[in-house]
């Protein structure tokens, strides 16, 4: 499975591709962070982000794009710019058919190193050795991007398991509830 992790920032947005394997084996294929200026209208920043994510979709070709979803942040301003950076990063990869997950970054950091809690030299450290790279990704951005896109390789088949077991009981319980309304059909004839 080829994913793209993306750590939204309207300043510095991670991009990260790693083809995942059997097991929990993944191999890292391209890293990159994308900046725009403060000084820049808000409009041309996500432009530019919009830009950057379609040409990684179209590059790289994922199979699924694995977004950090801004879970809670003391900055309301900054809250709302990552935000928005994961959502054009979102329309660009439902443009293309391409299935979106947001995962929140204490699962990143729980899938990558083990603890909800992890600072971010734990997290690159464990890119690192999980990816056998021999330099750290710079900015921390980049690392981000290549831990969510561990993350979603290594969550995907619990995720995918889930939403089984959550059809298989929805459709069960339809069949319940369609019974039960055939007996009080046939009850009150």
């Amino acid at each position: 499975m080829r994913v793209l992790g993306v750590d939204p920032g309207l300043t510095r947005c991670g991009f990260g591709v790693v083809d995942g394997g059997s097991g929990r084996t993944v191999t890292p294929v391209a890293v990159e962070v994308v900046r725009t200026p403060a000084d820049l209208e808000l409009s041309a920043r996500l432009l530019r982000i919009s830009e950057a994510a379609e040409g990684w979709i179209d590059l790289y070709r994922p199979e699924v794009v694995a977004v950090e979803r801004v879970f809670s942040q003391h900055n309301v301003r900054t809250a709302m710019g990552t935000a928005q950076a994961g959502g054009v990063v979102a329309l660009a990869a439902a443009r293309r058919g391409i299935p979106v997950c947001f995962h929140t970054p204490s699962e990143v950091k729980a899938a990558v190193t083990g603890s909800g809690s992890a600072d971010k030299a734990q997290v690159t450290a464990m890119v690192m050795r999980i990816l056998a790279l021999p330099t750290a990704p710079r900015p921390a951005d980049a690392a981000d991007a290549l831990a969510l896109a561990i993350c979603h390789c290594w969550r995907a088949p619990m995720i995918e398991r889930m939403a089984r077991a959550e059809a298989a009981a929805a459709e069960q319980r339809r069949r319940y509830q369609a019974r039960l309304a055939e007996l009080k059909k046939a009850g009150s004839s």
